[in-house]
């Protein structure tokens, strides 16, 4: 049971570990994820399912990179092979154009961590 106890602790220092990274982190706020988000819109539905320019984002969360059926992603995305969650996008909303060279997503990113961490936040609890 001691390893058991260790492994948890090495757990919460690796979550620690992720600082502002992470929508988990202290201090990410939803409600103001609410308003970051409003920089998505245009762009990206989140309700209903709806592919606009860009993929829904319902259900993000735990969703495979380029795998919403019946859009047109870039071979780079579909290629990414990633899962969404709040590491892979925080990195990918940081700089979309660097993280998936060849995107199509014509998005700067958000430079900001704390609003990348209220974003993800708000994704997490509104994208179910």
């Amino acid at each position: 049971m001691k390893f058991a106890g260790l492994i948890i602790g090495l757990a919460a220092v690796a979550a620690v570990g992720a600082g502002a990274t992470s929508a988990t982190a202290a201090g990410a706020d939803a409600a103001k994820g609410k308003t970051v988000f409003a920089r998505c819109v245009a762009c990206h539905d989140l309700n209903t399912g709806k592919t606009l320019l860009g993929p829904s984002l319902k259900g993000v969360m735990g969703r495979k990179a380029g795998s919403v059926a019946n859009f047109a992603y870039s071979p780079a995305m579909k290629a990414k092979g990633v899962t969404w969650n709040a590491t892979t996008l925080d990195a990918f909303l940081t700089a979309p154009m660097k993280y998936a060279p060849g995107t199509r997503m014509p998005f700067a990113g958000i430079p900001n961590a704390q609003d990348r961490a209220d974003l993800i936040a708000y994704l997490q609890q509104s994208a179910k």
